[in-house]
C-alpha cells in the first residue's frame, strides 16, 4: 500500500542538501490597484461540454480578492460560476455585463478572443 503522499512536495523523495526545506514558504502577492489591473474577458466553449462560459483572466493579486471579485460579478450578472486556477468562470455569455461592471469600477479590461 502506498504511503501518504500529500505531505510530499512535488516529486522530491530525498535531498542531500542540508538546507532543503520540504515546505517552501507561500508567496503573498499584493493585489494591484484596480486601475493597474489588465483584465481579459473572453467567451469559450472548449472543454465544457459545448456550454458557453465567460472567462475573466489576468488578475494579479491574492486568491481572496479574486474570489471576492468573482462573487460580485456573479451577483451583478445573475449567473452561476466559480473561481478556478486564477480565472473567474461565469456561466453563459455575459461578457458585455462583465465589461460594463469592470469599467465602471475602474478596472482596465479588454475583450479578448472571438
Amino acid at each position: 500500500m502506498a504511503k501518504n503522499r500529500k505531505n510530499r512536495p512535488g516529486n522530491i523523495v530525498y535531498s542531500t542538501d542540508p538546507d532543503f526545506d520540504p515546505h517552501p514558504p507561500e508567496e503573498h502577492t499584493e493585489t494591484l490597484p484596480k486601475n493597474q489591473q489588465d483584465l481579459r474577458v473572453k467567451i469559450t466553449k472548449k472543454g465544457r461540454g459545448r456550454k458557453t462560459v465567460t472567462l475573466v483572466t489576468d488578475f494579479v493579486g491574492t486568491l481572496e480578492d479574486l474570489e471576492k471579485l468573482g462573487k460580485t460579478l456573479k451577483n451583478k450578472c445573475g449567473v452561476g460560476g466559480s473561481v478556478k486556477e486564477g480565472e473567474i468562470l461565469l456561466q453563459g455569455d455575459v461578457r458585455d455585463k462583465v465589461m460594463q461592471y469592470l469599467l465602471k469600477e475602474g478596472y482596465k479590461a479588454k475583450k479578448s478572443g472571438g
